[in-house]
């Protein structure tokens, strides 16, 4: 099993400039996926989730096509090779 996650440009620079981070081990879920992020890119993490452990409102997070608000949340299971795309929120009039 295969985790990436992919960073938009705006958190590259806190994971050394790089676009994507593999991660080791097999998380279950997204939340597990985000608190091995947190171990070697804390800043990374703290980006993305709350104090709380909330996805940030203006952060979404997608594993595949799916925006995990729509799935299960952080509880999201992850199954065989998955990419975790973060992207900050875009609004506008």
């Amino acid at each position: 099993m295969t985790v990436t996650v992919v960073l938009p440009g705006a958190l590259r620079e806190l994971a050394d400039g790089r676009p994507s981070l593999a991660l080791d081990g097999a998380p279950a879920t997204v939340a597990d996926a985000l608190e091995a992020l947190r171990a070697g890119y804390p800043a990374v993490y703290r980006s993305i989730l709350t104090e709380t452990g909330d996805v940030r409102p203006h952060i979404n997070v997608f594993l595949g096509d799916t925006e995990i608000r729509r799935a299960d949340g952080l509880r999201t299971a992850l199954e065989g090779d998955v990419e975790i795309v973060i992207l900050p929120a875009v609004s506008g009039g």
